[in-house]
Formats: C-alpha cells, sequence, structure tokens
C-alpha cells in the first residue's frame, strides 16, 4: 500500500525507451513517427506497471486541465436525457477531454460559479438559470475558457455561447396534430414534480398558442405523477365531444391512459393523447401512443466541437445552438 506509483519513467526503462516516446504513445500525440510494434510495447509496460498518467502533468502539458464540467440539474433524468449525456461523454473523451458531472444541484450564480470554479475545469456546459454576469465574470477569472448556457428558445445572452431547447414548439406541434385530428378541446398536462414544472409550463404556452390562435377552450392541468392523482381529475376529461391531451412526455400519457381505461373511457374515442420522446414503449401500449420525437442525432458531436472551438481559440464568438429537431410520430391514440 506505501509503494510508490510507477511514473513514465519507469514505463520507458520498462519498455526499453525514451521518457518522450512514453509521452508521445500514451497521450497520442501527433506528428510522432512511432511503429506500430514500439506502441504496442510501451503500453503493455504500462499495463504491466498500472501506469495512470498524473491529471496535473496534463494540466502542465497542454495548459489546461481538459475538463468539461457539466453541473447536475435538479431534475429527474429520463431516458433521453441520458442517453445524450452519454454520448456527449463520448464525443469530448475523442477530443481529448473528460466529461465531469458535479453537484450541488441548487446553487445558482456566484456562489455556483465559485464551486464549478474549485474544480479548474476548462469548460462548463450549464443550466441558463444558473448563470450570472457575476458568476460567468468568476469563472472566466478562474482561467475557464468556455461557459455555455442552456436555455429555452428565446432565451439569448451576451455574456455566454448558448445551447436552447423548444419547448413551447412541441406544445404547439402536438396542439395542432390533435386539432387536425378533430379534437374540440386541448388540455395540457404540467408537472407537477419540482425541476419538470419548468419545462411543463413552456411545453403547455405552446398548446395554449394554438388554442387561442384556433379559438378552441383550453385547460391547464397541473399534475402529480400517480394514478390517484390523475383519476381525481377525471371531470376534466368527461367532456361532450372529443377531447385532446397533450400529457408532457410519454411517461405522463401511460398514465393517463392507465387511468382512463381503469375508468371507461376509451383512447382515442372519448380522449386522444399525444405524448413526448417516442419511449420505446410507445410502440407496445394498446392502443400505440401517438408522441413527439425528439431528434438529437447530431447534437453531441456539434456540442462537443463547438466547445472544442472555444476552448482553443480562446474566442469572443458567441456560438448559438439548437439541441433538437423534432417531429410528431403519428400511432393510434389519436
Amino acid at each position: 500500500m506505501s509503494a510508490k506509483p510507477p511514473t513514465s519513467l519507469d514505463v520507458a526503462r520498462e519498455a526499453g525507451v525514451s521518457q518522450a516516446t512514453v509521452s508521445y504513445v500514451l497521450n497520442n500525440r501527433e506528428g510522432a513517427r512511432i511503429s506500430d510494434e514500439t506502441r504496442a510495447r510501451v503500453q503493455e509496460a504500462a499495463d504491466r506497471l498500472g501506469y495512470v498518467p498524473h491529471a496535473g502533468a496534463r494540466t502542465l502539458r497542454t495548459g489546461h486541465s481538459g475538463l468539461v464540467l457539466v453541473p447536475l440539474a435538479d431534475v429527474p433524468y429520463g431516458p433521453l436525457a441520458v442517453g445524450l449525456m452519454e454520448e456527449l461523454d463520448r464525443e469530448l473523451s475523442q477530443l481529448g477531454y473528460t466529461m465531469i458531472q458535479y453537484g450541488a444541484r441548487r446553487l445558482k450564480g456566484v456562489a455556483a460559479a465559485r464551486a464549478w470554479a474549485g474544480l479548474r475545469p476548462v469548460a462548463v456546459l450549464a443550466p441558463a438559470g444558473r448563470l450570472t454576469r457575476q458568476a460567468v465574470d468568476v469563472l472566466h477569472s478562474a482561467g475557464i475558457r468556455a461557459v455555455i448556457g442552456i436555455g429555452a428558445v428565446g432565451w439569448s445572452s451576451e455574456i455566454v455561447s448558448t445551447v436552447t431547447m423548444d419547448h413551447e414548439g412541441i406544445g404547439a406541434m402536438a396542439a395542432e396534430h390533435l386539432l387536425a385530428r378533430g379534437s374540440r378541446t386541448l388540455t395540457a398536462i404540467v408537472p407537477a414534480e419540482d425541476g419538470l414544472r419548468d419545462m411543463g409550463l413552456l411545453r403547455a404556452a405552446g398548446v395554449q398558442r394554438v388554442a387561442a390562435a384556433r379559438g378552441v377552450p383550453y385547460t391547464r392541468v397541473d399534475l402529480a405523477f400517480s394514478e390517484t392523482a390523475t383519476a381525481a381529475r377525471l371531470d376534466v376529461w368527461r367532456t361532450a365531444g372529443i377531447s385532446g391531451v397533450f400529457a408532457y412526455n410519454d411517461e405522463y400519457a401511460m398514465l393517463l391512459m392507465a387511468v382512463l381505461a381503469d375508468n371507461g373511457l376509451s383512447v382515442p374515442g372519448n380522449v386522444a393523447v399525444v405524448g413526448c420522446d417516442d419511449l420505446p414503449l410507445a410502440k407496445l401500449l394498446r392502443p400505440r401512443l401517438t408522441t413527439v420525437r425528439l431528434d438529437v442525432t447530431n447534437a453531441p458531436a456539434v456540442l462537443a466541437q463547438t466547445l472544442d472551438q472555444l476552448v482553443k481559440e480562446g474566442t469572443t464568438r458567441r456560438p448559438r445552438l439548437a439541441l433538437w429537431t423534432h417531429a410528431l410520430v403519428e400511432r393510434d391514440s389519436t
């Protein structure tokens, strides 16, 4: 337990090469003419010795830590968000960065910036609501080269680069589809859970905008994710004619459809339902769930490349990126 950890010099001696060669091989540095046989010998020596490159040495060599900090938001992460983070981690890794996720979910402003800066990341990707001008000044003063804020469409910033998410557009797309399929009223479900409520309100605003433009009745239902709470609001959907419901996401749509079925209301006969996210289960429901699919296929690569450019160029440029495109997937629930 008290043995000194192996160094790059130890690896060089074990492999019979210079310390510079070890550095070139283990750090995948470009421009070095090193044979495949030598590379394999260095890697085998490092594996035998259990050598791990020192993060501090990398910082001295490159001029930055290579850490990209993503503060955790105070929201429950669904499959789409988890997959997005995993893919972003892969893309950043290929560019030589290490992504770390940080807690302290309720910190914002200068307090958050000081906590983040203490880890000495080279870049921070944070929710817009947690960034202020003073906070960004703290981050830049600590040597953080790139700060990117994540917010809703319509939000812009003069102090940081931005990534936007079109929640209102999702609600509007669902509402337009429900009306096209014959719904005479529109209802939007807004999750009561902390963290989801803000996104739910933005999506509901899209439904409300379409309802106002078309002159149809609109109802917003704030709903906890439970069968009891959903059953208690059945009066909302026991209306004359056909009601159309945008259920915030697929999970809320599944909850609603189960409660409706238990109480003798049919989908889409009495109530037409649209979800969001296009989870794999959406196709396994009966009736199959109509949903809004979010396409984030290119987002991780574009985001990682943009961050890399900001770090390397040290530019005052403030790019604005859209995180996703969305499209309606029509199935049997409408």
